[in-house]
């Protein structure tokens, strides 16, 4: 059986970086895809979707240090999914991509001076 995927596109936001009290380092990031398609007019269209990647420890510290948004990254690793109760008790549902590798493929641009 085999659960791999492997995403290029552009972050979202600088990486959020928080330590659990086991002191495993958790990365975070937003990465969006687009794909170009035609309507059924013969139209180009764009379609972007936005995936949660998390990162552990090395691969964390490593794009914490190295990412910030605007970069364009390849990230290869697994789906994840789960599931919780909030607050109010409602059955809750959540996806992430827990990467296992992220290739840096550009910097952001940077912003222009003033």
């Amino acid at each position: 059986m085999k659960n791999t995927v492997t995403l290029v596109g552009f972050v979202g936001n600088d990486p959020e970086v928080r330590e659990t009290k086991s002191d495993a380092t958790i990365t975070n990031i937003s990465l969006a895809t687009t794909r170009s398609f035609k309507d059924s007019e013969g139209e180009r269209q764009q379609d972007t979707e936005w995936h949660r990647i998390t990162c552990f420890n090395g691969i964390g510290k490593s794009v914490a240090d190295h990412v910030t948004k605007g970069a364009m990254v390849m990230v290869t690793g697994r789906i994840h999914y789960t599931k919780w109760n909030d607050e109010n008790d409602i059955t809750r549902y959540g996806t992430e991509i827990i990467a296992e590798q992220v290739d840096f493929l550009s910097r952001a641009k940077e912003k222009a001076a003033d």
